[in-house]
């Protein structure tokens, strides 16, 4: 078959780290290709390398024959490679047709052609049967219908090599068929797919060969009706795919959190969620589901204290919490995970130390007579994070930005339970991550549920909350909708509650 894309012999190091070491790798134009390894194996270093990202030390690269240096985006996007990324890159007050056209040609809203534009982007969306509004708003959209804007971009830029970035992450099992169906279709049109998951089930389904990276290195490639999904896991990590085992506590008759009546709208006099009222005790796992946008991020914000809210009335252990600052219920005793550790949980120039204590500054351990950081203390907590989370680092004084993406997701797990906090709320706790670190995060989470903390775990894994809940709570449209019991359902039968399917 001919080559879409040749890898030969790159290498790329950053300082103290191979990110890859002589990689090479074939993909057959027309296919789809999956490529997978644990956080860290080097697969996102050769993912920007492609496009144009990051300069290789050392290699070469051929696109349909030609050899080419991609200095940029914009030199991938000329030789007719697009990479749609994990987090969607749309402005929600835009159209989609607006979302689609932002940037070609140097167009703006003065001299663009709309009707021009619209009738080429249609001829796309028909050709690979997208069923995309070009009219409907970014915010009206659905998670999986704006990764098809997303994928959509990047074809009506002539993209003929198409990079999926952790494509399923935010998608529940009807719409991950959804893209499945698409994807054949791109296939069968032509179009070459690089697929990056962690999910070794979709892997194996969806894609024809599989490469497998470990520390920098391209360890096989192998055709996926020759390989089971025990033998692909310990081709990555050396040990089969990890799953939530099953409960065995019982939950406490403590309340750690009650919350009433909560309704909250935004700016524009938008609800956002609408008379919620639940209840999470000592030694429960409470998960919530829903499809991103359906109000659950908001709901965990007014816990916090970020988010405003008109009415109802928020309780941590039996003590109102609803005219108290964030700083002040941090205080309390509530700890948070947030669902983009990068941009929300560390600051990643910053050492691992200076991290450990974001949000703890005024805890008095943190303290000194002086009122400034008790580095020592500081320094402690980091260690003893770092070893009970086994965060590969060299000491630290690393910058946060040095760990790799597991690793980064292990320590802030990590540094939310160093404080043994009376609440944590974990929202998305293992996106992102390789099933070792997975399996430890759950782990952890167990463990801590065991011991009497109440957790409130917010995820698009269905497995993982199905695994791991005592109780499971669906949101829709901003309302509660269901209370389900792990044991009797399936990720397709709370996927069709998340979506409005069953009610």
């Amino acid at each position: 078959m001919n080559k879409a894309i040749s890898v030969s012999n790159i290498s790329k190091s950053f300082p103290g780290v191979l990110a890859n070491s002589d990689v090479n790798l074939e993909i057959n134009d027309g296919a789809i290709h999956a490529i997978v390894g644990e956080n860290g194996a080097g697969k996102s270093t050769l993912m920007k390398i492609l496009y144009g990202m990051v300069k290789p030390d050392s290699g070469e690269i051929t696109i349909f024959d030609n050899k080419t240096i991609l200095n940029s985006p914009k030199d991938a996007i000329d030789s007719g490679l697009g990479m749609v990324h994990q987090h969607f890159m749309l402005a929600d007050n835009l159209t989609v047709l607006e979302s689609v056209i932002l940037g070609i040609d140097k167009a703006t809203f003065r001299n663009i052609n709309l009707k021009g534009y619209s009738s080429q982007i249609m001829e796309v969306i028909n050709k690979y049967n997208l069923n995309i509004d070009l009219n409907k708003n970014i915010d009206e959209l659905g998670v999986g219908e704006k990764q098809r804007v997303e994928i959509l971009k990047v074809l009506f830029r002539g993209a003929k090599i198409l990079i999926l970035d952790e494509p399923t992450a935010v998608l529940v099992p009807q719409e991950v068929e959804e893209l499945f169906n698409n994807l054949r279709d791109l296939r069968d049109n032509g179009v070459t797919i690089i697929f990056i998951s962690h999910k070794l089930d979709e892997v194996l389904e969806i894609a024809e060969e599989i490469s497998v990276m470990r520390g920098g290195i391209m360890v096989n490639t192998v055709s996926s009706k020759d390989i089971s999904k025990k033998e692909l896991a310990e081709m990555m990590i050396g040990k089969s795919l990890p799953r939530p085992p099953a409960r065995q506590t019982s939950v406490g008759n403590n309340e750690v959190l009650n919350i009433e009546n909560l309704s909250a709208i935004n700016e524009d006099g938008k609800q956002i969620f609408q008379n919620i009222s639940f209840n999470l005790k000592s030694s429960e796992i409470l998960g919530i589901a829903g499809v991103e946008g359906n109000g659950q991020r908001e709901i965990v914000e007014a816990i916090i204290g970020i988010q405003d809210y008109e009415s109802g009335s928020i309780k941590l252990e039996n003590t109102a919490i609803d005219d108290l600052s964030i700083r002040e219920r941090l205080n309390l005793g509530i700890s948070f995970i947030p669902e983009d550790r990068q941009a929300q949980a560390l600051i990643m120039d910053m050492s691992l130390t200076n991290n450990v204590i974001l949000g703890r500054q005024s805890l008095e351990k943190y303290k000194t007579k002086m009122t400034t950081v008790n580095l020592s203390n500081a320094t402690k907590a980091s260690e003893s994070v770092i070893e009970n989370f086994d965060v590969k680092t060299p000491n630290t004084g690393t910058i946060a930005t040095a760990l790799s993406g597991g690793n980064q997701q292990k320590y802030v797990v990590g540094r939310e339970l160093e404080d043994n906090p009376t609440l944590l709320i974990a929202s998305q706790p293992t996106r992102g991550i390789d099933i070792g670190a997975q399996a430890l995060i759950w782990e952890k989470l167990r463990k801590t549920r065991d011991d009497g903390l109440g957790v409130l775990l917010i995820s698009a894994d269905l497995e993982e909350l199905i695994g791991l809940s005592d109780r499971i709570v669906v949101v829709y449209q901003g309302q509660f909708v269901a209370e389900l019991k792990p044991e009797e359902i399936t990720p397709e039968i709370l996927g069709s509650y998340m979506t409005g399917l069953m009610k």
